[in-house]
Order: C-alpha cells, then structure tokens, then sequence
C-alpha cells in the first residue's frame, strides 16, 4: 500500500514513515499543505495520514484541494483534539481522527490498514 504522510512536524512525520515502511508499506512525506497537495496529486496513495494545523494549507483545506475520491483512505491527526469527532473529520472527508501524541503509534498502521482494507472489499 502506498501512504502519503503530510505533517510539519519533523518527528511526527519522521516515525510515522519509519513504522509504515517496517510494516512493508511504500512512503511518501510532505512537510506542509502546499506539499501536500501536490505529492498527492503525484503519487496517487490509497491512504493519507494529515495533520489538521500545518502552514500552507491545514489538513482539511487540503483534503478540499484534492477532491479524493471515496477509494482513498484518509486519516487526521492533530494535538488538538477537542473540536474533532467521528462524525465532525467525516463531514470533512476524513475516515479517522486520531490525537497526537500518539499513544501507541502501531495502532495507527493497524488502523490505516483495516481502512483500505475496508475499501478495497
């Protein structure tokens, strides 16, 4: 499976695609919206993992460029967890929210997983 991961966060992005790739997944990192938009344009990912609070483009600003198409698995993460639900990342179309830090960020691949998995069947 190929994963786009979008966050400006250095560390954030930096672990996600090592835990990813350990779990034989293919990568690619943006390091902001802008960034974003267009290696997702590019690489055509079956999952993104985005963070909501980033220069250049928020998460969902950019989940609005790219226009995916229902196939793509979509997960926001974001320390700022309060304003963010199931229904409220779904409205915009975002499948999961997950909050950072992460509490254990091999849940996160097993997640992202089940999601395409669930789309593919």
């Amino acid at each position: 499976m190929k994963v786009l991961v979008v966050d400006d966060e250095p560390l954030v992005r930096r672990s996600l695609q090592k835990v990813f790739e350990k779990a034989g997944h293919e990568v690619v990192v943006a390091e902001d919206g802008l960034q974003g938009v267009e290696k997702w344009k590019s690489c055509q990912p079956e999952a993104v993992v985005i963070d909501v609070l980033m220069p250049g483009h928020t998460g969902p600003e950019v989940i609005s460029e790219v226009k995916p198409d229902k196939s793509v698995s979509i997960v926001l993460i974001s320390a700022y967890s309060g304003e963010y639900s199931r229904d409220s990342v779904k409205q915009l179309g975002a499948d999961l929210f997950i909050a950072k830090p992460f509490d254990n960020i091999q849940e996160i691949v097993v997640a992202v997983e089940n999601l395409v998995e669930s789309k593919r069947n």
